[in-house]
């Protein structure tokens, strides 16, 4: 677990994903609707459930903090399918010949 939740989520930031999931409400998961999980480079496939579970921060925390204009409503699948967007993908995996 990272520092900043430590101690779990904030006040704030329980009412800014209330306010995204609110905002985003009927659109599906926005995720995969507009892209998002197109523009990952990665073998996993993964199923999106279209169901508003998550808040996304599409940039990224680190880059945007919690700003709504960079987060969007998607479905826990299509959240993790994308990871976080400031790292690159993992590579796929190799098989071990030799330990």
């Amino acid at each position: 677990m990272s520092r900043t939740w430590a101690g779990g989520s904030t006040r704030a930031w329980r009412r800014t994903r209330a306010y995204v999931l609110t905002r985003d409400a009927g659109k599906g998961c926005r995720a995969h609707t507009e892209g998002w999980c197109d523009r990952v480079t990665t073998q996993v496939a993964h199923t999106c459930t279209g169901r508003q579970d998550v808040a996304h921060h599409t940039l990224g925390r680190a880059i945007t903090g919690d700003n709504p204009d960079h987060i969007i409503a998607a479905c826990q699948p299509c959240n993790l399918h994308i990871g976080d967007p400031t790292k690159a993908a993992d590579p796929p995996p190799r098989t071990r010949r030799q330990w």
